[in-house]
């Protein structure tokens, strides 16, 4: 969202097909009628979105194996109306499962963001991701830290989850660290309410540090465009 207020034309697909719930966040709940053989996005806030919980009943739980979910990601790719985007961020579910390798091997990408909370079972988890898609050659863009503290009223600031582990990662990676993300529960609200924080409250620091960690990222892929490199998808893993 914060890269489209910028002016870009983003796109969003949901890969996590086990729990889709991109939807809700952002309060869609269907997508316009196919045209022949090709799926129309959903739209959102100026985004297009695609998943899965847009194709099946409301709680309906999809028991696949592996194949079939390669299957519904290459879809995803290929058999949806996306048009011109500038990006396409793909949100994967945590790990190191299916959705992600078929989704590296469905065609090049051009970074993936490891999104990790600071404290040590969350970082083991964030690290094995990292490491899973430099095996398979894909560029890592930055680490985010979520749910980094939390701002009392009285001035005071509360480390929930422990601090800096995001950093650390980063440092111990040698990765770039793109930003914490505070706590708040606008957030949640929001994510709730399908009204997301940067419309909701777009001056808050949630907001302001959304924004700040996508112009880093769009910087980045400018300057990979610049240098021979195509603008593709930009994957999320948290």
């Amino acid at each position: 969202l914060a890269l489209e207020q910028s002016g870009a034309r983003v796109g969003l697909m949901d890969a996590d097909i086990y729990g889709p719930n991109v939807p809700t966040m952002l309060g869609v709940d269907k997508i316009p009628p196919p045209q022949g053989q090709r799926l129309i996005p959903a739209q959102a806030y100026g985004i297009k979105m695609i998943s899965m919980g847009l194709l099946v009943k409301p709680g309906q739980p999809l028991i696949w194996r592996g194949p079939m979910l390669n299957s519904a990601i290459r879809q995803f790719l290929s058999d949806v109306e996306w048009g011109e985007l500038d990006y396409l961020i793909i949100d994967l579910p945590p790990g190191t499962g299916d959705a992600s390798l078929s989704l590296a091997q469905a065609l090049p990408l051009s970074g993936a963001v490891i999104v990790t909370l600071p404290q040590l079972v969350s970082l083991e988890d964030a690290n094995r991701g990292l490491n899973m898609f430099r095996t398979l050659e894909v560029p890592i863009l930055g680490i985010i830290e979520n749910m980094s503290y939390l701002d009392l009223p009285d001035g005071t600031r509360m480390d929930i989850f422990g601090s800096g582990g995001g950093e650390q990662l980063a440092q111990a990676t040698q990765t770039d660290f793109l930003g914490k993300i505070p706590i708040d529960q606008n957030v949640r609200i929001g994510g709730d309410s399908g009204k997301p924080i940067l419309v909701s409250h777009p001056d808050s620091p949630v907001a302001n540090a959304l924004r700040e960690i996508a112009q880093k990222l769009a910087a980045q892929i400018s300057v990979a465009a610049l240098s021979g490199k195509n603008e593709l998808p930009i994957n999320i893993v948290e």
